[in-house]
């Protein structure tokens, strides 16, 4: 298990302190570390959690860094011949979109713990990241670094309640999950939606919900009337099964085919099966005498 980092203080603690994540508050002392790389030499963290970029935001941001440039370094790491974005992806994309040829960026030597911490916390304190990228994320950190829920709590200065919450909508299916991530449900309606107990019933709800335009108080009270109108199911004792059972075969017996009998608390019907014209004739007749 790897050894839990305790970063009370979020980036600014994994990070040096004379710099955060957007590369601000350099002294004279840290602009030497500030370098020019080739676009072309770097590459996006393939385990960065946020994994959608707004398409608006981005290009507003190119349009700003065309005009002035990307005034805030990113922070990479060596990777053979290449670097890897550890914070600053966006400014990258939107420097590429721009056109920029060259970024500046801070050159940094973490390993592969570090640099998941860096980029999940970069991100969560932007709030750049949706409810399934934020989940995703405390996964990750949880699962890569050893961390548990309280762990995870401090280091990124949530509740733990908060993290639990958010741990909880990765047991929701796919479909919802990508609803989340395109905003067409909230977290709110996850919460309302992982009140019940099937994913079938999460499901219909779901899409229930999306169809309807539903805000969460509507989808609280749709549930509500759900459970009032829901008659609860009878549990039918195994006496009551064996009188059943041996009246289906008296009438088997007595019209010589397969009689179902369906009870529900006193009430039902019961099926009686035939399997020709001249079968369902000497069955008529039996009845009405």
């Amino acid at each position: 298990m790897a050894k839990k980092s305790g970063l009370g203080r979020g980036l600014s603690s994994i990070i040096d302190d004379k710099y955060d994540s957007q590369g601000l508050n350099l002294d004279s002392s840290d602009k030497s570390k500030i370098v020019e790389l080739k676009i072309i030499d770097v590459e996006p963290n393939k385990d960065q959690p946020r994994k959608m970029f707004d398409k608006k935001k981005l290009d507003e941001l190119a349009e700003s860094i065309g005009e002035h440039g990307v005034i805030q370094p990113i922070i990479v790491v060596k990777t053979g011949k290449t670097y890897q974005i550890v914070a600053g992806e966006r400014r990258w994309r939107a420097a590429k979109q721009a056109g920029l040829k060259v970024i500046p960026a801070i050159v940094e030597d973490y390993s592969d713990i570090k640099i998941k911490e860096v980029a999940l916390i970069e991100n969560l304190q932007r709030e750049d990241l949706n409810p399934v990228e934020e989940a995703l994320g405390y996964k990750s950190l949880m699962e890569t670094c050893g961390m548990t829920q309280e762990d995870v709590s401090k280091t990124v200065s949530k509740s733990r309640s908060a993290v639990a919450n958010s741990l909880r909508l990765l047991n929701l299916s796919k479909p919802i999950l990508e609803s989340l991530e395109y905003g067409i449900l909230s977290v709110g309606h996850a919460k309302v939606i992982l009140s019940l107990p099937t994913k079938e019933e999460q499901n219909e709800l779901a899409d229930y919900i999306a169809n309807n335009g539903l805000s969460v108080r509507e989808a609280e009270e749709y549930v509500k009337s759900k459970s009032k109108t829901k008659k609860p199911k009878v549990k039918v004792s195994s006496e009551i099964k064996m009188v059943i059972k041996e009246k289906e075969n008296d009438f088997s017996k007595s019209l010589g085919t397969k009689v179902k009998i369906k009870d529900n608390n006193g009430k039902g019907k019961i099926e009686i099966s035939y399997y020709s014209l001249d079968e369902f004739e000497r069955i008529e007749k039996y009845l009405k005498n």
